[in-house]
């Protein structure tokens, strides 16, 4: 009679992994890259600084990733292509913002300035 419970004679257990991703890894970055878009849209009213640096960084970041995931689509996981693809949108809707603020602070600017300076009177 053969004892089932023996360790000797049962199968190796090999680790399951979950089969629909097919060990697949998430895409370096996915989370930070769609943090700084959103952020950079938010921070476009910051005198379009951080919001055109944010916006170039996620940019830049966005589009490595998204060479990464189509050379090779099978090892990284859809969510994080998503996830890197909507932080390069919203880099690039951050970027499109704060340059149109940095814009029209400039026209601001230069319209109050010339203003001033044209009540005041000059001296001779």
């Amino acid at each position: 009679m053969e004892n089932t419970n023996d360790p000797i004679n049962q199968a190796p257990v090999t680790p399951v992994f979950n089969t629909n991703s097919g060990n697949q890894v998430p895409l370096p970055n996915a989370g930070g890259i769609l943090a700084m878009g959103i952020i950079s849209i938010c921070m476009c009213w910051c005198y379009g600084i951080f919001g055109i640096a944010l916006g170039i960084i996620s940019l830049i970041m966005g589009n490595k990733a998204l060479k990464l995931y189509k050379e090779n689509p099978g090892m990284y996981t859809e969510a994080s292509f998503k996830n890197a693809n909507a932080g390069r949108i919203c880099g690039i809707i951050g970027l499109c913002v704060s340059s149109l603020y940095i814009i029209f602070l400039i026209i601001y600017f230069a319209i109050i300035g010339s203003l001033i300076f044209s009540a005041i009177p000059f001296m001779n």
